[in-house]
């Protein structure tokens, strides 16, 4: 018998209010304090409240809260009452978000046919994942009892699989009781929305979590789970309309992003700032007439950049900048008014969303201050740069911002600036 219950049924038979009538108890949960002793007589319309409940009775029936001495109090994640500790989103007790990543994108991919799509894969241990859009297509899960780190396909008799990279694709010419994608290492199996077949919204369970599966009355579809997953899960689209772009998030812990980054390109993920398509070269015809050469105007020699040395300007910028990291410039394209560098990055000390292996970071001008030489490595303070219609995400260094030829000093001097920045 629940707690409460046996302290109502104390008074069962005994004499209450006044009178010598006796009824039986059974708790009261709409009085205004929970933590009184409320009981409602069976068979009656009212309720009587015998005081203070005992000293560790829950709140309310699935409650995590516990009574002490008229109060409610909570355990925080330390499991001390009346505590404030509570969970960050990487699932430490009191932590700071600081050990893990946020992962946030939009897969934008119009799919030439009608079919699943691979959108994104959800790793093991993540956590808080969301995945939403608003069109008349459907989301699956497909998991894997091996979690496997590759991606394989079950091909029906008589389907193709039509794909790119490796990844993104559907089948084609097969009939529509089909099974789609799977992770090697074990049998493939979808949680929802899985052989053409729509699901109803609901609860399910999977990798370890529940997935919360929801479908508004307009064309809107959520999935949302709190994790940590126990493994791989594949998030797919099933087209059956243009895809307007399906917006997806998840925290992820450090030492998995980098095998997170292997997998997202097997996926066939473009990076952040695609390079332009090499154009096979076409055979020329004879010119019968050959204009004179056109001089090329020599451009105008840089200025040089203004003095940026000094404690303030790097706290300045340490603490005002999305990125700070140490990276080897591994090339440089000028194009039009901007300067766009290649780079490996090597060490992070402060990043606000994932940073790739490789990233390509832009400087607002032909002249960049201060220049970056090739084949050295930098301290880098960039920031986040997205176009209004969300097609364009770069990191930009800023014109006379922070980069500095690294060295073991400057680390010194940029692992200082990180502990006076505000919160």
């Amino acid at each position: 018998m629940p707690f409460r219950d046996l302290q109502c049924a104390l008074y069962n038979g005994h004499p209450v209010l006044g009178t010598q009538k006796t009824y039986q108890w059974v708790p009261f949960y709409g009085a205004p304090n929970q933590c009184d002793l409320n009981c409602l007589a069976v068979g009656h319309d009212f309720y009587h409240s015998f005081g203070r409940v005992l000293d560790g009775t829950p709140c309310s029936p699935g409650a995590q809260g516990l009574c002490v001495a008229g109060r409610c109090l909570s355990a925080g994640c330390d499991g001390l009452l009346g505590s404030d500790a509570r969970e960050d989103r990487c699932g430490r007790c009191g932590g700071a978000n600081d050990s893990c990543l946020f992962v946030q994108r939009v897969f934008r991919d119009a799919g030439a046919f009608a079919g699943y799509w691979n959108v994104t894969l959800i790793p093991e241990g993540a956590r808080h994942i969301r995945a939403a859009h608003r069109s008349r297509n459907h989301l699956g899960i497909a998991g894997s009892e091996g979690g496997g780190a590759a991606l394989a396909a079950r091909i029906p008799r008589g389907g193709r699989w039509q794909g790119r990279g490796g990844g993104q694709g559907h089948f084609q010419g097969a009939r529509a009781d089909l099974s789609l994608a799977a992770l090697m290492g074990g049998d493939g199996r979808y949680v929802l929305n899985g052989n053409w077949a729509v699901s109803p919204a609901g609860t399910y369970e999977a990798a370890g979590t529940r997935v919360i599966y929801t479908r508004a009355t307009g064309p809107e579809e959520t999935l949302r789970a709190a994790g940590p997953t126990s493994e791989d899960l594949l998030l797919q689209v099933l087209l059956q309309e243009p895809n307007p772009g399906i917006e997806f998030e998840f925290w992820l812990p450090r030492e998995r992003y980098g095998p997170f980054q292997a997998q997202a390109q097997v996926l066939g993920w473009s990076p952040r700032q695609p390079q332009p398509r090499e154009v096979d070269p076409q055979p020329l015809e004879s010119p019968t007439v050959i204009p004179p050469p056109i001089p090329i105007p020599t451009p105008e020699p840089c200025p040089p950049c203004p003095d940026t040395r000094g404690r303030a300007h790097r706290l300045l910028h340490y603490c005002g900048s999305d990125f700070v990291f140490q990276a080897r410039v591994l090339g440089r394209v000028r194009q039009a008014q901007e300067t766009r560098y290649e780079v490996r990055v090597q060490l992070i000390y402060k990043n606000r969303s994932p940073l790739r292996a490789l990233e390509y970071v832009w400087a607002p001008s032909r002249c960049p201050c201060p220049p970056l030489a090739l084949h050295r490595d930098y301290l880098l303070a960039a920031r986040r740069l997205i176009s209004p219609d969300g097609t364009q995400d770069r990191l930009l260094l800023p014109h006379a911002g922070y980069a500095r030829l690294w060295s073991p000093a400057e680390d010194s001097r940029v692992r200082l600036a990180a502990r006076h920045c505000p919160l």
